[in-house]
């Protein structure tokens, strides 16, 4: 899907009856599927509804569009900052929407298939890495971001990433807000296979789907409950630990000053305050 009216759903649910497979696809390809308040919410309430599905068993998470998740919208985010009277007020996003994506997407009793069609960045890589496994289009370009406006990390980054690729990489990615490519994630063991184009990633995804709906899914949420507890920090911890630091951050004059700088077009100056 390459385009979407204003009037249309933020997401969308599609439902395979056939194969026990759902696809749920952001689906606001004009702004880069950047998350609005309205897009995170649906995003939430969306992944709420297919994890309480019990006929549903397996998800593939999509979008349209060339971008599969620029990360925040910063011009709603500089809005929020302009207007609030409390600093770091607008952050209360990374609990209430931020945190229970990224908690459903690692804790859904069933797998979830990331088909990575375009750029995913900053929240937008979060999400994919808290998928189960994912497919990513050739040249599909991914970044941390946070960085770059004196930010730490959300969405379980600090965490996922650190397992993909171990704890000096990600630190390197995350400081730097280097950008790396599809092959490069897939040596790096983040995405499972690399597709000629976007229909054929989503082919990929939804062809991995059925053959993990067609599986024990018992099996593989216990697998996964395993998998998360065998790591050194538990997601919720990391969690709740990005929350405060985002609030914290989200008040430095470095923050607001790039963000700024951001929606100008000029290269941001940080002072360390």
């Amino acid at each position: 899907m390459d385009s979407a009216a204003p009037t249309d759903p933020p997401v969308l649910v599609e439902r395979d009856d056939t194969e026990a497979v759902t696809t749920v696809r952001l689906n606001r390809p004009d702004s880069r599927n950047a998350l609005t308040l309205e897009l995170k919410v649906a995003l939430r309430d969306a992944l709420q509804e297919v994890a309480e599905d019990r006929s549903v068993r397996a998800v593939v998470l999509a979008s349209s569009g060339p971008a599969f998740c620029v990360g925040q919208d910063l011009r709603e985010h500089a809005e929020s900052l302009r207007s609030e009277s409390a600093p770091g007020g607008s952050l209360s996003t990374v609990t209430e929407h931020y945190n229970p994506i990224a908690a459903a997407l690692a804790g859904m009793p069933k797998p979830v298939v990331a088909a990575i069609t375009g750029t995913a960045v900053g929240a937008g890589l979060g999400f994919v890495l808290a998928c189960d496994l994912r497919v990513a289009t050739a040249g599909t370009k991914f970044a941390t971001a946070f960085s770059g406006i004196g930010f730490g990390g959300d969405s379980g980054l600090s965490a996922s990433l650190a397992h993909c690729v171990g704890s000096s990489r990600a630190t390197e990615l995350l400081m730097l807000g280097d950008t790396f490519t599809a092959e490069q994630a897939r040596d790096w063991g983040i995405v499972r296979e690399i597709a000629a184009d976007a229909e054929a990633t989503e082919t990929a995804a939804l062809a991995l789907g059925r053959r993990l709906a067609a599986g024990p899914t018992v099996a593989y949420a216990a697998i996964k409950r395993a998998v998360a507890l065998g790591t050194v920090s538990p997601l919720g911890e990391v969690l709740a630990h990005e929350a405060e630091a985002q609030v914290r951050l989200g008040a430095t004059q470095d923050h607001r000053d790039a963000v700024e700088a951001f929606l100008a077009k000029q290269k941001p100056t940080f002072h360390g305050r």
